[in-house]
């Protein structure tokens, strides 16, 4: 009997060895995971609590009123048990590895999952609305969670958090938590160049800085909530997804979009820096810019072969319900584009891989 359980014992070492050592090249990139871990002990890292939309929602809009929902085939068709959780991805999402690599679980749950368990809660969950934006209109116009109504259900969660573990342990947990904020696409692409409300009142520049200092309101009552350590992940070069170019009629990226992408981002961490300054918060930011134009200009340094396109249908239009029952490509962690908006898991993973860099270097010094 002894012999068998150290027997099993050391099957469950080497199965784990061989999961780790899987794991950390997706997430290498030059980032040490067990460094990571060792110094998120050492930090008192204590849980990752998100914030935002598609990119980071595991199934928050499964819970509410909105057609903006990723929970069907083939969304999720990579994902443990292979079945969809209303990710927008073919797999896990950037913060599942984030958290992942912090050493607490390998996938963040929503908020509003009716099935939240007591260590969901003390591991940390995701507040984030597919369709949301810094601009309360964009979630209006999409009928889903705003910023103002994710940190709402925050304060429910420190409520819950305190029921479970107590007042004191619940605020040291909030205090060392990471938070993780990553929208302002859909302000864009749903919003400013759809529906003629934002451009009538502001100029292109003129609504960038409107979202800039909605994103800076959003950390100031983030502060104020008790969060102290925040990555905020800019956006990508919009001008390089494939729906932009289609609809653009263009085989390359976009530069005009990309060039207000940038803009845009500029002025993000401008507003970041004096957060920084005046809120005394550790702040990291992540370059989702740079990380995407990358992956699209250099795609086999990433072991991609198509950058161009998403995976799902023609990988040129469909997105989320367009999305619905189509066929896929053979091996999605070869793309850059699930579909014709969000990324792959295997971009996620890269994505990831940075962020946990600006985590290491920015909040745990």
């Amino acid at each position: 009997m002894a012999q068998n359980m150290t027997r099993r014992r050391v099957v469950l070492v080497q199965i784990l060895a061989l999961a780790l050592a899987a794991v950390m090249p997706l997430l290498s990139g030059g980032v040490d995971i067990q460094q990571v871990r060792v110094l998120a002990a050492k930090f008192n890292v204590t849980c990752v609590v998100v914030f935002g939309d598609s990119s980071v929602d595991p199934g928050n809009n499964n819970y509410i009123a909105t057609p903006f929902k990723g929970n069907f085939l083939p969304y999720g068709k990579d994902f443990f048990r292979g079945h969809p959780t209303g990710r927008f991805s073919n797999g896990r999402l950037a913060t599942d590895f984030i958290a992942e690599a912090l050493g607490y679980t390998n996938e963040i749950r929503p908020f509003l999952n009716k099935r939240l368990r007591p260590v969901d809660i003390l591991h940390g969950v995701s507040f984030a609305s597919a369709a949301s934006g810094y601009d309360e209109l964009t979630a209006n116009l999409s009928h889903v969670l705003p910023v103002s109504k994710q940190l709402e259900y925050f304060r429910e969660y420190k409520m819950r958090l305190r029921q479970l573990i107590g007042a004191r342990k619940a605020e040291n947990i909030i205090k060392n938590a990471v938070a993780v904020m990553s929208m302002g696409t859909n302000d864009f692409l749903q919003n400013y160049y759809l529906e003629p409300i934002r451009p009538k009142q502001y100029t292109l520049e003129e609504y960038q800085n409107y979202l800039a200092s909605c994103m800076s309101d959003d950390v100031k009552m983030m502060h104020s909530l008790g969060i102290t350590r925040l990555v905020v992940v800019g956006v990508p070069p919009l001008g390089c997804m494939p729906l932009v170019k289609t609809l653009m009629n263009h085989e390359t990226c976009v530069e005009k979009y990309n060039n207000f992408s940038s803009s845009f981002n500029s002025k993000l961490q401008f507003k970041l820096e004096v957060a920084r300054t005046t809120l005394g918060m550790k702040i990291g930011y992540v370059d989702a810019y740079g990380i995407f134009e990358d992956a699209v200009n250099n795609s086999k340094k990433y072991g991609f072969i198509e950058a161009s396109k998403g995976c799902c249908g023609t990988g040129t239009i469909e997105y989320g319900d367009t999305c619905r029952g189509m066929s896929t490509c053979a091996d999605a962690s070869k793309y850059v584009f699930w579909d014709a908006v969000h990324p792959t898991e295997r971009m996620y993973e890269i994505i990831a891989g940075q962020a946990i860099d600006s985590l290491r270097k920015q909040l745990m010094t």
